[in-house]
């Protein structure tokens, strides 16, 4: 007997092997009352004949399906290997034609029963090998049941995450360009049918496995890593393999850091602080197991005091001086009118004297006066 399901219900299918792959969808549905079948439904029936570029499906006690015109040309690779007696599902697209048939489309059954699959591979955490089709400057493009997908760079494992030297777009497309091809694990995260949306992560499958990991690792511990990679906003650290930190750039030294790259190189074995776990992050510091050189400079710097010291960098407010490794002040660009002057007064890597006119070692803030004759 036929039975009717509406689409959202379309949650369990099997696929028949061999040399018929049409859709039959599972007895979980043959406890539903039959009620009249209308647009949007998908429903199941035996063929009971194939004519003239028309399948007819059987569909009691409401009649007799029919996939015709441009629903059969879309199917007609799945109907050339549909047999009579065959168990089809189809989606009902109209129910009063002049014939007085229920007209079907195979292709539509089939797209909706994809999608239910999406959303429940999506919920159970299912997992695919996937090729890579393409690369694009955000990721990468799947495909999986026909439907193409996208796993944003952001999703890529740590051994596929394209770290350019200098984080330019055109290097980076290069290096996803290089997975094209290749077959990888992935997840889906997220399935929306409305809008024809897959979206895949690489990361999902070794979640477990990193959560077990950073169980063995507190905030506050001591621990040696490697370098692995170098981007404009810090350093990341194999701790272990599967498990890496970023060092952010603020965290790799007490002094002026304007690229990460001047200090390490990948292979480079280093001593961090785990100062941050969350969200199955690692947030990790270098600077952290060295001593602050502010502690030692509030016994020995006040406000009002001469000091001498090296222009370091300019920026939009003025120019960074430090009186010693790891203190610098900020000499202010209102002090000589405009940046001209300043830079005029002042060159990159020079010495000149300044006198403190502000000293906050609690907030690692200092603000210098230039204390030489101005041009």
């Amino acid at each position: 007997m036929a039975t009717k399901k509406t689409e959202s219900e379309v949650i369990d299918t099997t696929v028949k092997t061999g040399e018929n792959p049409v859709v039959s969808v599972m007895s979980a549905f043959a406890d539903q009352t039959k009620e009249p079948p209308k647009p949007g439904d998908i429903i199941e029936g035996p063929v009971i004949a194939l004519d003239r570029a028309k399948l007819y499906v059987d569909l009691p006690p409401f009649g007799t399906g029919v996939i015709y015109g441009r629903e059969y040309m879309n199917a007609r690779e799945v109907i050339k290997r549909t047999n009579i007696g065959d168990i089809i599902a189809a989606k009902v697209i109209a129910t009063d034609t002049k014939d007085g048939y229920i007209e079907l489309s195979l292709k539509e059954a089939r797209q909706a029963i994809i999608w239910a699959e999406a959303e429940d591979a999506v919920k159970n955490n299912t997992q695919f090998e996937l090729p890579v089709k393409e690369a694009n400057k955000g990721g990468l493009i799947l495909e999986w049941q026909g439907i193409a997908g996208f796993l944003p760079a952001s999703q890529l494992k740590a051994e596929h995450y394209p770290r350019v030297t200098d984080g330019d777009k055109d290097k980076i497309l290069d290096e996803l360009r290089k997975l094209v091809g290749q077959k990888i694990p992935v997840m889906l995260i997220s399935a929306t049918p409305k809008e024809g949306k897959l979206i895949f992560s690489e990361k999902g499958g070794e979640d477990k496995v990193k959560t077990q990991i950073i169980e063995h690792y507190q905030v506050g511990d001591a621990v040696e890593g490697e370098v692995t990679g170098m981007v404009d906003f810090g350093v990341f650290v194999k701790l272990e393999e599967g498990l890496e930190g970023l060092v952010h750039i603020s965290e790799i030294d007490w002094g002026l850091v304007d690229d990460p790259r001047h200090f390490f190189k990948v292979g480079d074995k280093v001593k961090v602080k785990i100062i941050d776990i969350k969200d199955g992050k690692v947030s990790l510091s270098i600077k952290a197991l060295k001593s602050n050189p502010w502690t030692e400079a509030a016994e020995k710097y006040h406000k009002g005091d001469k000091v001498e010291g090296v222009v370091i960098k300019f920026n939009k407010h003025g120019a960074l001086a430090s009186i010693e490794e790891g203190i610098a002040g900020l000499v202010h660009v209102s002090e000589f009118g405009s940046e001209e002057k300043l830079r005029a007064n002042l060159e990159l890597g020079k010495r000149y004297p300044f006198t403190i006119t502000l000293f906050d070692p609690k907030e690692m803030r200092m603000a210098l006066a230039y204390a030489g004759v101005k041009k």
